[in-house]
């Protein structure tokens, strides 16, 4: 088993970047650092709260009441975002409860600390209600902060799983990084209707093959119970990484809500917070663990998977939050040196669990640190390097235990090893060139269609690009430009509802790419897209400047996006009338949050 003694020498592009990182984070990290460590040394929080303080804290809390007046047990924060409108949050319902019971038995106390929002961005795919989805994440730390400003807590556990919530929890961990924190996942639903064929019947119905009757039978089959949905989108490449990022207890990301398994995890995931507070000997404050080095193996995660492009976004939001900048350059580098291991839905057939079943992140971290890709002298909350990631937990006579993971893949048609990947890099490319910068995911584009030279179609909504499909505008090989999509203009929207419509163009036969600076899901797959592009159109950027007909080239191989018509960048860009996105179901509440909002490449973010 490899440990941090016996670990490879990294790899040289992971080494340098990691360095590149470090050296332009020098004085922000170091900032961070020391404003953390002032607070960890000011010592447990209740100690400073006065008596009146105290009592309204603790005056709903019967039995538990003296414990926590006496401050020498350690009392644990908890961030939940349940509701059950997601079914993967639906689970959380009877965690702090479970909590409770299992910090009682060894001398600790929790408490709700507050609650966050979670909005199912499957829900409001296509719909008004996503240009609110990525201002979720900010508002969900900013909900999170509010929780944990109470002072009450000697470590955070923190309950979330899907798009926005785990990136938003996790800037709020990082502005705590005075204390721990631990993640708990609810874990995937059990798989339902293959994606293959799901994917099958939103085409028919998108052509007009079948009625609504077949579309909704096919996605009730698929998603049908508790659990993160269980094709590999944002949600469970978010798990992927509070795993290989040190956040999670060892293999906990993937085992299924309602299990035996799933329960004691849980459990010990509440014990290793309290386990791990300033009260006991392993203080291990979640500040020192979000490092450069824990970020660059997030990546590595990310793209070793074929994760969702959403992270591009997250990434760099949740390491500002932790003084650490992150730039596409490094996404690039990354990406480019890690073999594409994982096969999962949209890249693949399979689905989350049955990449579990074949060896999972186990595997995927073993091979990964055997090749240097991975930083091995990393400590997370359990352990004190990535090598005590290669277990995984089982039940034994009923008590939680942890073994060696997999040595080798079960199926190799889901996950592979390093040295026999899908694909030598990860797929994802920074593109960039007179449109701007942008990234692109082509881990599931096939080869022939990385290069796209085309003329431009230009819309402003992606309800125009159904309605031209509808009425059969799209005869000949065509870019398709979505513009003011960008998080100034509408709050950066996924457009999702458009790969089926762009699926349908490229099976006739035609060369299709889309180029936008708002967001796809990360449910994307097959249809060549430069997606985040910056600077965005509401900010005069170059996709402000095309017109219907302009020659575009898109070339995935060496990053470039670029427009060939001669005197192009000299044009005056064009505006957009954004009214109809300034009101109605909450956009009217996210005004400032538009004015304010930072650049793609950056994270979007409005609090960080």
């Amino acid at each position: 088993m490899p440990d941090a003694k016996t670990t490879p020498p990294l790899n040289a592009t992971i080494a340098r970047v990691t360095e590149r990182i470090r050296q332009r984070s020098a004085v922000t990290r170091a900032e961070y650092l020391a404003r953390m460590r002032a607070l960890a040394q000011a010592g447990p929080a209740r100690a400073h709260l006065s008596c009146g303080n105290q009592a309204h804290a603790y005056a709903a809390m019967g039995a538990d009441q003296p414990a926590l007046a006496a401050g020498r047990a350690p009392n644990i924060g908890i961030v939940t975002a349940y509701n059950d409108m997601l079914s993967a949050h639906q689970p959380y319902e009877t965690y702090p409860a479970l909590i409770r019971e299992a910090l009682h038995k060894v001398g600790a106390t929790a408490q709700v600390a507050g609650g966050v929002p979670a909005m199912c961005d499957g829900v409001t795919q296509g719909q008004p209600g996503m240009e609110l989805s990525l201002f979720s994440r900010d508002v969900i730390a900013l909900a999170a902060g509010i929780a944990l400003s109470h002072n009450c807590f000697d470590a955070a556990l923190y309950l979330g799983v899907c798009d926005k919530i785990v990136p938003g929890l996790v800037i709020a961990a990082a502005s705590f990084g005075h204390i721990p924190a631990v993640f708990l996942p609810a874990g995937p639903m059990t798989s339902g209707l293959p994606n293959d064929e799901k994917a099958k019947v939103r085409q028919q119905f998108a052509t007009g093959q079948i009625g609504r009757d077949q579309l909704m039978a096919a996605e009730m089959a698929s998603y049908h119970g508790p659990g993160t949905c269980t094709f590999y989108g944002t949600a469970n490449t978010n798990q992927m990484l509070m795993e290989v990022m040190g956040l999670h207890l060892p293999g906990a990301s993937f085992v299924n809500p309602g299990t035996d398994l799933r329960r004691a995890l849980t459990e010990a995931g509440a014990r290793r917070a309290a386990e791990i507070t300033a009260l006991g000997n392993d203080f291990r404050p979640v500040g020192e663990i979000l490092n450069e080095r824990a970020f660059v193996n997030g990546l590595v995660g990310l793209m070793a998977t074929g994760g969702s492009t959403n992270l591009v976004l997250h990434l760099p939001a949740m390491a500002r939050a932790a003084g650490i900048l992150l730039d596409l350059e490094d996404f690039d580098e990354i990406s480019e040196v890690t073999p594409l291991m994982a096969k999962v839905y949209p890249n693949g057939l399979a689905d989350v669990n049955h990449f579990h079943a074949a060896g999972g992140l186990q595997f995927m971290i073993r091979e990964l640190l055997g090749a240097g890709l991975l930083h091995g002298d990393v400590r997370g909350v359990v352990g004190n390097s990535l090598a005590d990631y290669l277990r995984e937990p089982v039940l034994e006579d009923g008590q939680l235990s942890w073994r060696e993971g997999a040595t080798r893949s079960e199926n190799d048609r889901i996950l592979r090893p390093c040295g026999d990947a899908f694909a030598p890099s990860g797929g994802l490319k920074q593109m960039q060139g007179n449109l701007g910068r942008g990234v692109i995911k082509v881990s599931a584009v096939a080869p022939e269609r990385h290069v796209i030279e085309a003329p431009a179609r230009i819309f402003t909504d992606q309800a125009e690009v159904k309605a031209a499909f509808q009425r059969g505008e799209f005869t000949a090989d065509t870019i398709v430009v979505v513009r003011f999509q960008g998080p100034q203009a509408n709050g950066m929207p996924e457009l999702h509802s458009l790969t089926p419509v762009l699926s349908v163009l490229q099976d006739r036969g035609l060369k299709v790419a889309l180029v936008t600076d708002g967001r796809m899901s990360g449910a994307s797959g097959k249809v060549p897209a430069t997606i985040h592009v910056s600077p965005e159109a509401a900010a005069g950027g170059p996709l402000a400047k095309l017109r219907d007909g302009d020659r575009l080239r898109l070339d995935a191989t060496t990053g470039r996006l670029e427009c060939l018509e001669d005197g192009f960048e000299a044009r005056t860009p064009a505006t957009a009338d954004l009214s109809a996105n300034t009101h109605g179901l909450g956009r009217e509440l996210f005004e400032a949050f538009r004015r304010n909002v930072g650049p793609a490449p950056e994270g979007a973010a409005v609090v960080i």
